[in-house]
């Protein structure tokens, strides 16, 4: 491995002014970089995330059963109706799916993830739920920016730790040169 390459959504570039060298972690919507030591917040910023996505999962209920009360004004028939209640349900479990697996795994395809955006959209529902649902745990994405965190950490301190010393002094290195004098 080089020593350009590091885990996704760390930096180190030489530190800026109040940071300590090696890799940066990675923010997170609404907890910036709190997770790291689960300071400044952490805790209330958690059980606010928590309350705020379910709440917007329940108003965004809401918004669909209006959406659905203006299907019933229009007449458009029961299986017209059936097939946007089936359609919202489907989109909500693929989008819950996704939203999920996003908080584990970082795509293996990023150009599959951009196809399913519009899924995503129609499903946002499952999208928030899946969000709350982790918010109770975790901060939404933390236990994979932090795998990714402390591997980057640890991959600097072995780099920086194999540098020290010597290097003419080290065991088993080139035989000292003689003859010359």
């Amino acid at each position: 491995m080089s020593e350009k390459s590091e885990a996704p959504g760390t930096s180190s570039a030489a530190p800026t002014s109040g940071t300590t060298p090696g890799p940066q972690p990675e923010t997170l919507r609404f907890f910036g970089t709190t997770w790291v030591d689960r300071d400044g917040g952490y805790g209330l910023r958690r059980v606010g995330v928590a309350l705020g996505s379910l709440v917007a999962a329940v108003v965004a209920c809401f918004v669909l059963r209006f959406a659905y009360q203006g299907l019933e004004i229009a007449e458009v028939g029961g299986l017209v109706g059936m097939l946007v209640v089936l359609m919202f349900a489907v989109c909500s479990a693929i989008a819950f799916r996704k939203t999920w697996e996003g908080f584990t795994r970082r795509p293996a395809d990023p150009a599959h993830e951009d196809r399913l955006r519009g899924l995503k959209t129609i499903g946002f529902i499952g999208s928030i739920l899946a969000y709350f649902i982790r918010s109770l745990r975790e901060a939404p994405g933390e236990g994979l920016r932090r795998e990714e965190y402390e591997t980057a950490l640890a991959q600097y301190v072995k780099r920086r730790s194999s540098r020290t010393g010597n290097p003419a002094a080290r065991k088993g290195g080139k035989a000292k040169r003689s003859g010359r004098g």
